[in-house]
């Protein structure tokens, strides 16, 4: 039995055990996905939507090893980056201004209080699949609908619909449901890997901020996203339906420290 020393956080609801891998050489590999998976259940473990290492690196201030709550290493996670990024910090792994290192490269980030911007990678692709419905990639893949009333949607059953439809069923996607709501976006979110709603997901909420961009030919660069577990914002630069500068920006909060023996 291994005693692991964690810290819980959450941006936005969507909420992430942290390890330090700076004190304790973390090998999650040498773990069963059925531990990490335990660790992250909800009545059995801590509780998670992910389990997150925070190791050193050779190229950048840390390194971020991302764990869905499946068990499984997966793409990037925007919410799960400003929650390092935060811890980071407090750990004075870094400064208030970061580069780090995550599954999809290199990324920078900014801490001001409780209030945490992270940079994610340029988007230069997207797929329109029918008249309310896109496809794209944010650092993880999503399918993006507009739907009208969408805090009366059955997200469970209408996004597992999607995500294991005949094109997605081997790899996945999340799946957001988006309305728009005056001057911002209402986001919902299926999330593959959690195989359920989240209340928030950072690269949900921005893949929804650059397709609403295009649904509705706007020209406004920033987008403030209303999700379940409280407000985001995403801002970016676009020329011809490419992305660049994408910022996304909002609070990450630390909620308990524990330990557990796996």
């Amino acid at each position: 039995m291994q005693n692991i020393e964690f810290i819980k956080y959450h941006g936005t609801g969507n909420d992430f055990i942290i390890l330090d891998g700076f004190k304790s050489a973390y090998d999650a590999d040498t773990w069963s996905a059925e531990q990490i998976k335990l660790m992250c259940h909800r009545n059995f473990g801590i509780g998670a939507d992910g389990l997150i290492i925070c190791a050193p690196s050779a190229d950048s201030d840390f390194q971020m090893v991302y764990y869905n709550s499946d068990g499984y290493q997966s793409s990037m996670c925007g919410n799960g980056g400003r929650c390092i990024l935060h811890f980071a910090y407090q750990n004075q792994y870094c400064s208030d201004e970061a580069v780090f290192e995550a599954i999809d490269g290199l990324h920078q980030g900014q801490v001001k209080g409780d209030i945490i911007s992270l940079k994610m990678q340029d988007v230069s692709t997207y797929e329109q699949l029918n008249d309310k419905a896109y496809f794209i990639d944010t650092g993880s893949p999503h399918y993006v609908t507009f739907h009208e009333g969408v805090d009366k949607l059955d997200i469970v059953a209408e996004g597992r619909k999607i995500r294991y439809n005949e094109r997605f069923k081997f790899k996945g996607t999340n799946v957001n449901f988006v309305e728009k709501v005056e001057s911002q976006i209402r986001v919902r979110t299926y999330e593959r890997g959690v195989e359920d709603e989240t209340l928030s997901c950072g690269t949900g909420v921005v893949a929804a901020s650059l397709i609403s961009q295009i649904h509705f030919d706007s020209k406004v660069n920033s987008c403030k996203v209303l999700t379940k577990g409280g407000s985001l914002k995403v801002s970016f630069e676009s020329e011809d339906n490419t992305f660049k500068n994408i910022w996304l920006i909002g609070p990450a909060t630390p909620v308990f420290r524990g330990q557990i023996e796996l």
